[in-house]
């Protein structure tokens, strides 16, 4: 592994050599002579449709090997980071630099019998393998998922998730008990939480709106506050003070309903992936379970038992 990494490490410091004139030049030129803007183009005039591309278009040759459009975009896909930093109209010239680089680099490499190294043979033979993975999770197993998968987990999570309440409350933040007290003290006699809370709260955002913090459910703030909260009753107080790390809290419940559950659009990217990763693991499943593996290192079989029983 630490070959492999080593080695993509070097190709990429090439290519990056090789592209950091292209990252440097623009803005030398800019320095030197801007350009003049260009005028605006009509506000009715039609934006220009793209023509198709063919991908087995031939953009150039190198040694009299065709490099086709489909080249040039499956480089700009593994080199997509970079070119991350090159404006828009440069990327196409900076990919097609890079896959002239890589063809010229590959054939000096085989002409210098490099192909043959058992080691690069074994690395190619472990990319070909990952590049079949992901061909088979892609067209086996994500092209696969349809819409009523995914709003079947979709309502399959909400049914699953336990109803909860969630309440609107507001608080006085202060240092000590003593001015908790003193406060609860005011409450009891007819104070206005609200006003009260304006005047002697020490968190910031409370000062202006009557210490309001809005709706929360259990596990947003911290336990004691949490706990505090969550055991009145609406329109009461807390009637000793409630200490957590940041101070000394006076508590009022304005409000409690039912929690509700995220809207489908909302969440539907993260259902789709749910379907996606239990799909992919019965499929593993299914295979391993056909397939003969032996592991003769019996701490490692324990080791990759365990990882395995845990999937």
């Amino acid at each position: 592994m630490s070959l492999l990494f080593s080695r993509a490490s070097l190709a990429s410091l090439g290519l990056a050599l090789g592209l950091s004139a292209l990252c440097l030049s623009p803005v030398t030129a800019q320095e030197t002579a801007p350009a003049p803007a260009a005028p605006a183009a009509p506000a009715d005039a039609a934006a220009p449709v793209a023509a198709p591309v063919d991908p087995n278009a031939v953009i150039a040759t190198v040694n009299g090997q065709p490099l086709t459009e489909a080249d040039l975009v499956l480089a700009e896909g593994e080199l997509s980071q970079q070119f991350a930093q090159l404006p828009p109209e440069q990327r196409r010239a900076a990919a097609l630099s890079a896959a002239i680089e890589i063809r010229v680099m590959a054939a000096k490499a085989v002409t210098d019998g490099l192909d043959k190294d058992p080691d690069f043979q074994r690395r190619m033979a472990f990319l070909q393998q990952r590049a079949l993975h992901g061909e088979m999770v892609e067209k086996g197993v994500v092209d696969k998922v349809t819409d009523a998968e995914v709003r079947a987990r979709y309502d399959q999570e909400i049914a699953n998730t336990p109803p909860v309440n969630e309440v609107h409350a507001r608080h006085i933040l202060v240092k000590t008990k003593e001015e908790a007290e003193a406060i609860i003290k005011q409450l009891d006699g007819g104070g206005d939480f609200q006003k009260l809370a304006n005047e002697h709260t020490s968190d910031p955002s409370g000062k202006s709106n009557g210490g309001d913090l809005g709706w929360f459910g259990p596990g947003q703030m911290v336990p004691e506050f949490d706990k505090a909260a969550f055991a009145l009753e609406v329109g009461k107080y807390t009637k000793e003070p409630v200490q957590t790390q940041f101070g000394w809290h006076v508590i009022k419940l304005e409000d409690k309903r039912a929690k509700q559950p995220p809207a489908f659009d909302d969440v539907k990217n993260q259902a789709k992936q749910a379907v996606i990763r239990d799909k992919y693991f019965a499929l593993v499943k299914s295979l391993r379970a056909g397939a003969k593996v032996e592991i003769p290192d019996a701490n490692l079989k324990k080791a990759v038992d365990t990882l395995e029983s845990a999937k």
